[in-house]
């Protein structure tokens, strides 16, 4: 993985929104203060990141899934 602001803003908003706890997690908390300066585009997916915000997006999602984030 290397810095890339876009792939991380996109990465981990389709992390938070898969793998948000409902809407009175701290998770989904997180992905509203992010929709607050990112607006995705309607086409992003997982299949439209980057090889990068692949690898960021699996690791935010193993995160929140143990429950570490």
């Amino acid at each position: 993985m290397y810095f890339d602001r876009f792939d991380i803003c996109e990465a981990y908003f389709l992390a938070l929104s898969h793998c948000h706890g409902g809407q009175w997690s701290r998770e989904y908390a997180r992905l509203c203060k992010l929709m607050s300066y990112f607006k995705p585009s309607p086409m992003l997916s997982i299949e439209t990141l980057s090889d990068n915000g692949r690898e960021i997006y699996d690791s935010a999602c193993d995160r929140f899934l143990k429950g570490q984030a």
